[in-house]
């Protein structure tokens, strides 16, 4: 019997509903740019995230159109003077190797490339405590990027060695009759060869207890987990020493990378070309002195502004409702919810300054210290959250921003391309050239880059995230209020010398265990 006509069009209907549900499930599947979630890359068409209109629009009004003072901008770009510290890292007396090796150290270090830096910096001093033979340290792939870059990809090896040899022993690799105890061989099981328990910042006598025992009844220790596994008090001066003789001179990049950062360094100086925009508005006669003082000087920010840290910090970053339930579903994923920030309320973080400066509140501090429109400033980052919508407002302040990629051609990065350590290497090397560094946030890099700045007495802004955290909430403050609070809240955090506290880094803080009074 014939259907009613209604009927059959509801059954199509149906199949077309039906039809459609399907093309939307499959449509990521066959197109997963679309809808592939914001992690650390531009904005997607569906992304979670959508670019938040500034959140300081009266400072922001003030600070496009802001004129800096001539002796402020002076006085910022003036270097540091003699601090009455220099390097002091050389043994007491002639060092000497032991007669006999106690035998091999392997270390298994994870992370980015600065913690690895410090790993390295901390197996070579172990091996010294236990008098043994250190084997190049193996680096693990990162998981966040997915880097796989070695040691020999990343630094001079042959440097390293040379450097070192006669402090500490070290060989390239094991012998054949070592062979065996690889990164393989200590995934498959248990291994009597392997040391696995090393406490966080453990004592030269744990070593001695612990890994001599293990490398004398079988000729080689491996030790993973490496990263943070020696402490940075109650050791020998000589050890200390050691330590900053490994990160300062031995730790040297691969001609490959010196020779990128070098001409990114170079094309930041030149005064001609894309780099020398608009002149100032004041009278020549008074900018004479600023200009060959600033002249093929350039600044470098480190932006620490990627996925993982908006995620952890759980603060809140204007991009709505949306982008709150995509980092908090993010930070679920990776870290099973185990967020110590997560219990306070964003008021509360950035009060207590908790949060990340954006892009936006990093290019209103620079502002406010005295960096202008004219700035050469070179951008250190690896992809920040949110693409170049996050960051065009600091682009809008400082039009000569520059990073790698605009810099150097396809070609000159061909070499590093795709590869997060080496890219990071890169930013180092340029960072340690530049007049003047400055971190957006703390972290590895800025802990590095803090302490070997401090050892070659170069200015370094430390950017006070407890004076910031309240201005920022502060919707009512005006400029000068702001600027006021930003230059007398920073004046001591310019590179003046701090010396190292019971428990801080000796890598962050070289003085006085690697420095001497000049």
């Amino acid at each position: 019997m014939r259907q009613p006509y209604n009927y059959n069009h509801q059954v199509h209907q149906s199949q077309r509903s039906a039809f459609a549900a399907l093309f939307l499930v499959l449509l990521p599947i066959f197109f997963p740019n679309l809808f592939a979630p914001l992690g650390r890359a531009s904005p997607s068409l569906f992304s979670e995230w959508n670019a938040p209109k500034p959140r300081h629009s009266s400072l922001l009004e003030v600070a496009l159109h802001w004129k800096t003072p001539l002796k402020q901008q002076f006085d910022l770009w003036s270097p540091l003077p003699n601090q009455g510290w220099k390097p002091c890292i050389d043994s007491a007396g002639t060092p000497s190797l032991p007669e006999r090796s106690q035998g091999y150290i392997q270390v298994f270090l994870d992370g980015g490339l600065n913690q690895q830096r410090m790993g390295i910096c901390d197996a070579v001093a172990v091996a010294k405590i236990l008098n043994a033979t250190l084997v190049i340290p193996h680096l693990e792939v990162n998981p966040v990027w997915q880097d796989s870059s070695s040691f020999t990809d990343i630094f001079d090896v042959d440097h390293f060695i040379n450097v070192l040899r006669d402090e500490v022993s070290i060989v390239k690799e094991l012998p054949r009759e070592y062979s065996w105890s690889s990164r393989e061989y200590y995934a498959t099981g248990i291994r009597a060869t392997r040391i696995k328990t090393a406490p966080v910042h453990a004592s030269a006598d744990w070593y001695l207890e612990n890994v001599l025992p293990v490398m004398q009844s079988y000729g080689i220790a491996a030790i993973s987990p490496f990263s943070h596994r020696l402490a940075f008090d109650k050791l020998p001066v000589e050890i200390q020493h050691l330590r900053c003789k490994v990160n300062f001179e031995a730790l040297a990049f691969v001609p490959r990378i010196r020779l990128i950062g070098e001409t990114l360094a170079n094309r930041l100086r030149d005064p001609s070309g894309k780099l020398q925009a608009s002149g100032t508005e004041v009278l020549r006669e008074r900018t004479d002195d600023i200009e060959k003082e600033r002249a093929g000087k350039f600044v470098v920010l480190h932006l620490r502004f990627d996925k993982d840290m908006a995620a952890h910090s759980a603060c809140d970053f204007g991009g709505g409702k949306a982008e709150k339930l995509a980092l908090a579903k993010y930070r679920q994923v990776l870290w099973q919810g185990r967020v110590l920030n997560s219990q306070f309320t964003d008021h509360e973080l950035r009060n207590q300054g908790r949060c990340p400066l954006t892009p936006e509140e990093i290019g209103l501090l620079l502002t406010a210290l005295g960096f202008n429109n004219n700035t050469h400033l070179y951008l250190a980052s690896h992809k920040v959250y949110g693409g170049e919508a996050r960051i065009s407002t600091l682009r809008t302040m400082f039009p000569l921003m520059e990073d790698k990629k605009s810099l150097a051609s396809a070609n000159e990065l061909a070499e590093v391309e795709g590869k997060a350590s080496l890219m990071a290497a890169v930013d180092y090397y340029v960072s340690l050239k530049s007049d003047i560094f400055i971190s957006a946030s703390p972290g590895n890099m800025h802990n590095a880059l803090l302490g070997h700045r401090a050892y070659l007495n170069l200015k370094t802004i430390r950017p006070n995230m407890l004076l910031l955290g309240p201005l920022f909430l502060n919707k009512t403050i005006e400029w000068s209020e702001f600027q006021h609070a930003v230059i007398n809240g920073h004046k001591n955090r310019q590179g003046q010398m701090r010396l190292r506290k019971e428990k801080q880094s000796i890598y962050t803080y070289p003085a006085p265990d690697c420095m001497c009074r000049a």
